[in-house]
């Protein structure tokens, strides 16, 4: 497992790199010795946040936690994510039946039964061509987090989306 450690507004010391490294190798028995790790570290508002990103084979991991430590965000950060591979391991073995990558003897069990996750309603709508400013409003004015729409100007499926810092988020789609 490689791991890649990114800081933006934030100058992490060399025993936290450590640290970090330490912490997600324990993570990497559940994994072949080819995933890569991304880890953004940043301050914001004198806050320490910590974002780690598993990219495995198609599967994507993520966990963010904000502390006013970053070795507390680092502990969670890996709690966080060891709970996921725990909750989700029968599908990620039906999912991964055969490949290298995961290792899921390694994955402790859980309680929660998560065999059968169903939507409990679904939509169909029709994907209207617009441009991204036009989707915001649309957005805004259905009052929902998030707009789907055929981009005018790409011809691609995008979604845009509120962020929690109020601002908004474009989703770019690509095959």
């Amino acid at each position: 497992m490689k791991v890649i450690i990114t800081s933006k507004n934030f100058n992490a010391s060399d025993h936290l790199k450590q640290l970090i490294e330490n912490k997600f190798e324990k993570l990497g028995k559940y994994f072949s010795d080819n995933i890569v790790v991304n880890i953004m570290l940043t301050t914001e508002r004198g806050r320490e946040k910590v974002e780690a990103t598993i990219n495995a084979k198609g599967t994507i991991f993520r966990a963010e936690e904000e502390s006013s430590d970053a070795y507390t965000a680092v502990d969670k950060v890996v709690d966080k994510l060891s709970t996921q591979m725990s909750r989700f391991k029968t599908k990620l073995q039906r999912k991964h039946r055969g490949q290298k990558e995961f290792i899921f003897t390694e994955l402790p069990d859980t309680d929660d039964d998560l065999e059968e996750i169903k939507p409990v309603k679904t939509k169909s709508f029709e994907l209207l061509p617009m441009s991204v400013d036009e989707a915001v409003m649309q957005m805004e004015l259905l009052e929902h987090d998030f707009f789907a729409f055929l981009n005018m100007e790409t011809n691609s499926v995008n979604i845009v989306y509120k962020r929690k810092d109020n601002n908004y988020g474009l989703l770019k789609t690509y095959y």
